[in-house]
């Protein structure tokens, strides 16, 4: 049983991975990273009961932790980045009002 769920939820992280890499917004990339994260996590402590290793309870926490702090970094820079081209329009929309043309080349 604990075989067949790996092999299911190893077509499922190929599934994300798919989703992470095409998209198509980026917020669906990040819910795409994050599902990974989890379902790496849910498939070490399936390892963890399968092999009757219980240091791998521990890795699995360690990952959860690494997994987290990445998905809020990738959102951090995500954010900035979203600001940045905010503010660049806003700015070509105010040079725009004072009557003077200002081409996009």
């Amino acid at each position: 049983m604990y075989i067949a769920m790996l092999v299911i939820l190893a077509f499922m992280l190929f599934a994300c991975l798919v989703r992470a890499v095409k998209g198509p917004r980026v917020s669906d990339r990040i819910v795409a990273v994050n599902m990974m994260g989890t379902m790496v996590m849910v498939m070490i402590a399936a390892l963890s009961l399968l092999l009757d290793e219980g240091f791998l309870i521990d890795i699995c926490l360690i990952y959860a932790m690494v997994s987290f702090l990445a998905v809020i970094v990738i959102s951090k820079v995500y954010i900035g980045v979203y600001e940045e081209e905010r503010r660049k329009q806003a700015d070509r929309a105010s040079k725009n009002e004072g009557g003077v043309f200002v081409g996009d080349d």
